[in-house]
């Protein structure tokens, strides 16, 4: 950023500047932050003023700092200190709306300078007028390298905005397996009062009640299958599933291995032909899309034609989520090297979607981890194509690099990560018991909107 001044005495009456402003909700979060004002009416969608619409409006005083910004950097700029600062609040700013903050000068006397300030919408509509007073710098001060920090808000609106589109639809008759502890059947049943699921519990009907309790939860009106044992319970799911009682499987409080298990039988399970894959749906702050990560759980060591697999089914995923699946096939060099079957792997991926055996999207690699998501390692490593720093799907070359990424994505980058298995008859939802609230939910609403894709 390059900063210059305008010194006492190169300022003259009627000089003016002014910016140009986007409001976003992640401003007012991080005033939210910054002042303590959590005011539910500047974070939320809602309609508190009653003048009908809803919309989160922007803090006054929010507003009127973006004064200081122009008195700061620009008239008179560094060196500036506030005197005084009047303020007369004509309209309201929401999120999403651009504003013109102006200040002119008035006069100048004695080290001091009077200013005009206003703040107007962009099509000229004042939002507020006032006066500032500040002591004007008297050393010049040009500066080209100032650097602050960058600011990432720690909130998931990826996840906000699939919960969004899942509430609408009808909601998915799910066959909830051994929800017979308090986090596995609280989340079945959260999901259920967001009308996204209508969950069949099947397991120890005993356990789930007692659970019910501990939660203080009333399951009139929910079905119960009574099954003792995991694999039973495992295998009614799927018959539930060819019965047509059931559009989705959702994980409770059991072992992957025994929920799959059932699933992988010829005659009864759930196969259409693909191999099982796991995609980790993940809510990165800062990122502009959600990203996935396959396969992070079920596939071990997958060889090429599982990762075949792996990719189609990711990309079938990231389409029914309106998304253009861009899919980087990492490895620990982005070029070919015989000694890493990795980016073997990851270029034969890349032909065969140019031969159109991997249909829907495009796919690339090998790709290491930073020239697949950052475009400046792209370019600096000469990488060039529409998939290479703008990686959607990250295919993994096996279930260590994945659980280490999706977890490092987890703890480190805050992210929050939505759990599904592809390649069955219907939407599997795989939750972890660490998982929050926000994930389960999330879970559910990939589910629904993947099932439901394309459908009247």
């Amino acid at each position: 950023m390059h900063l210059v001044n305008r010194t006492f005495a190169e300022i003259s009456v009627g000089d003016a500047a002014e910016l140009r402003r986007l409001v976003t909700a992640d401003d007012l979060y991080v005033f939210a932050v910054a002042s303590g004002n959590v005011n539910p009416m500047h974070l939320m969608d809602t309609d508190m003023d009653g003048d009908g619409t809803v919309e989160r409006v922007a803090p006054g005083m929010f507003v009127a700092s973006l004064i200081s910004a122009v008195l700061g950097t620009r008239l008179p700029g560094p060196g500036t200190l506030y005197r005084s600062q009047s303020l007369d609040f004509h309209a309201r700013v929401c999120a999403g709306e651009e504003i013109v903050v102006r200040a002119e000068v008035l006069s100048k006397a004695d080290g001091i300078v009077r200013l005009k300030t206003t703040v107007a919408h962009a099509d000229g509509r004042l939002v507020l007028t006032g006066e500032a007073s500040v002591e004007a710098p008297v050393e010049k001060f040009d500066q080209a390298d100032i650097d602050v920090p960058g600011l990432i808000v720690q909130r998931h609106r990826h996840f906000e905005a699939l919960l969004d589109r899942a509430r609408p639809l009808p909601a998915l008759p799910t066959a909830v397996v051994c929800p017979d502890e308090a986090k596995s059947l609280g989340g079945a049943l959260l999901a259920a009062r967001e009308s996204i699921i209508s969950p069949v519990l099947v397991g120890d009907a005993a356990a789930i009640r007692k659970a019910a309790a501990e939660l203080g939860e009333d399951l009139v009106g929910i079905d119960i299958v009574d099954v003792a044992g995991d694999i039973p319970a495992a295998a009614r799911a799927c018959a539930l599933v060819h019965e047509g009682r059931v559009q989705a499987v959702m994980k409770g409080h059991l072992h992957t291995d025994d929920l799959l298990k059932p699933m992988v039988e010829r005659e009864t399970g759930l196969r259409i032909g693909r191999r099982f894959t796991h995609v980790f749906v993940m809510d990165v702050p800062g990122q502009p899309e959600p990203l996935f990560v396959t396969d992070a759980a079920i596939n071990i060591a997958p060889d090429l034609p599982t990762k075949v697999d792996i990719c189609q089914n990711a990309i079938d995923l990231a389409r029914s989520l309106g998304m253009d699946p861009r899919v980087g096939v990492l490895s620990a060099v982005e070029t070919v090297n015989p000694a890493i079957q990795s980016s073997i792997d990851a270029a034969l991926l890349s032909k065969m979607a140019d031969r159109g055996q991997i249909t829907g999207g495009q796919v690339e690699g090998p790709l290491a981890m930073d020239n697949a998501v950052d475009m400046a390692a792209a370019r600096t490593k000469g990488l060039k194509g529409a998939v290479a720093g703008r990686a959607n799907i990250l295919v993994v070359p096996g279930i260590d690099a994945g659980n280490m990424l999706a977890k490092q994505l987890a703890f480190i980058s805050h992210a929050e990560g939505a759990g599904l298995v592809l390649g069955a008859k219907v939407p599997v939802i795989l939750n972890s018991r660490s998982d929050s609230a926000m994930s389960r939910l999330a879970s559910c609403a990939v589910a629904a909107i993947h099932h439901f894709a394309g459908k009247p």
